[in-house]
């Protein structure tokens, strides 16, 4: 089976670090890409049973022009840039890997934080610059420092990693607040409180998104919500950049409606040159790169190998349903 995959470097850019994938193919062609344009999909992808893909898009114009197409392999979580639809109806599976990042994305929010209250690089710099020295005593600081212990730490979306996010919390001594569309008891976590949106933006002094990308929750984070938060509410994003008003979101940071921002994601990825939260006071970014461990991306190419390999053994795995 001819195996091409057509964003690689997205997942990882060594190439020898695909070669169990490649070796699926046995003696047919595995055609490995780093990168690959709108217009250069169709001409990679013809004749390959199966595609590897990360961020390319592939909708029915693009799958009626791949008839020998089988298995889109989604090498994420997230497959918003699959028709899924489109793919059944021409008999595609398509799957993806749902659970490897967890511990690491959420590790990723505590990371933001920590860094967003500590400042660690700041003060380091500062010691560069001497302010330490020219202070002439034990200590200084740059700005207050928080305690995190006795905070409320608000989860919108309760998931995978919006629970292991909540684990993290109560281990520093917080108060869990929840929101979420299916309320559930979890182990370990029964003693988080369940709120409506409102009132748990209204409580929380962390307010941390852990929910998809949907009709239902494009740009919810807007100006309204924004302003029912509390001045000292610091808000993290490690789930999709489109669930947060970006404008709106940079005109409370700049009126001081809320304290901060801690942003892995954006709208758009990398931003645009007119993005408003690049260069914002109080807001911290980083480049969607909370996945990317070195155990989540292992982890990650292991299952997409696993995903490819039961498919042509008929046993279907990890198949998104329309």
């Amino acid at each position: 089976m001819k195996i091409a995959v057509l964003d690689g470097r997205a997942l990882e850019p060594d190439l020898a670090r695909w070669q169990p994938i490649g070796k699926l193919a046995e003696d047919d062609p595995f055609d490995w890409y780093p990168v690959s344009a709108p217009e250069e999909v169709v001409h990679r992808a013809t004749g390959a049973q199966v595609i590897v893909i990360n961020k390319v898009r592939i909708d029915a114009a693009v799958l009626d022009k791949l008839p020998d197409l089988k298995l889109i392999a989604v090498s994420a979580t997230g497959y918003d840039n699959v028709d899924v639809a489109a793919a059944r109806a021409r008999n595609v599976t398509v799957c993806n890997v749902p659970e490897y990042s967890t511990d690491s994305v959420a590790q990723h929010v505590f990371a933001m934080l920590l860094s967003f209250i500590h400042t660690p690089l700041a003060h380091h710099m500062a010691i560069d610059m001497g302010k330490w020295q020219a202070a002439g005593q034990f200590t200084f600081w740059l700005s207050p420092l928080m305690e995190l212990k006795g905070k409320n730490f608000g989860i919108v979306g309760f998931g995978r990693i919006g629970q292991a996010t909540a684990r993290l919390a109560k281990a520093f001594g917080m108060n869990v607040l929840v929101h979420s569309r299916t309320q559930r008891n979890v182990s370990g976590l029964e003693d988080v409180q369940w709120l409506s949106l409102e009132e748990l933006v209204g409580k929380a002094d962390i307010t941390s998104l852990h929910c998809p990308a949907t009709p239902e929750t494009e740009r919810f984070v807007n100006r309204d919500l924004l302003q029912q938060m509390q001045p000292q509410t610091i808000l993290i994003n490690t789930a999709r950049g489109s669930l947060i008003n970006e404008s709106d979101l940079a005109d409370a940071l700049k009126a001081g409606t809320i304290a901060g921002a801690c942003l892995d994601v954006l709208s758009s990825e990398p931003p645009a040159a007119d993005n408003p939260l690049v260069m914002c006071e109080n807001c911290l970014l980083t480049p969607h790169n909370a996945w990317t461990t070195t155990e989540a991306r292992s982890r990650l190419m292991r299952t997409v190998g696993e995903n490819i390999q039961s498919f042509f053994a008929g046993k279907h795995v990890n198949v998104i349903e329309p």
